[in-house]
């Protein structure tokens, strides 16, 4: 059983996002990628959202602890706007739940992650951490491998959309 903050959206509710969004997107919105796979998904949401502003957060995984290390963080002055928290895929949920506390610690307020596929162990990292932010996911996986990579999963997202090894 998901959390109440979990929403799939996927062919069986493909109208699930704008449902649920739609009394979000009365503030004025704040796009922020997580760097770089992140990235990908701005396109399409500012098409969506044209008034929008996009910000940045610069975040890596580290090879060998597998934690998330900040190398950049650039965000619009007005704190009011809600923001759109985006990265491609979900694993442990490190850097979403170090992401998110660098917003919160800004003074964002009203955040929601939304990911293209989440593990069920980064599902309920975020929860059980923010259970006041939102998770808009495509597809839920099995699980994680030992190297903490979502199963069966896409490989490397930031790769794949930047046609990178």
């Amino acid at each position: 059983l998901y959390p109440q903050s979990l929403h799939i959206i996927n062919e069986a509710n493909p109208r699930l996002l704008i449902n649920k969004m739609a009394c979000f997107l009365f503030f004025k919105v704040v796009i922020v990628p997580i760097l770089r796979a992140g990235l990908g998904m701005v396109d399409g949401l500012i098409r969506l959202i044209p008034s929008a502003r996009v910000g940045h957060i610069g975040l890596y995984r580290d090879e060998v602890t597998c934690k998330p290390v900040f190398y950049y963080y650039k965000m619009p002055e007005n704190k009011e706007r809600a923001v759109i928290l985006t990265d491609p895929m979900l694993a442990t949920g490190g850097s979403a739940c170090d992401a998110i506390a660098r917003l919160k610690a800004d003074g964002f307020d009203r955040i929601r992650l939304m990911c293209l596929v989440a593990s069920p162990q980064g599902v309920k990292a975020v929860e059980e951490k923010y259970p006041d932010v939102d998770i808009y996911v495509a597809a839920v996986d099995e699980g994680l491998n030992d190297k903490n990579y979502i199963l069966p999963g896409l490989g490397d997202a930031g790769d794949r959309i930047f046609g990178t090894t």
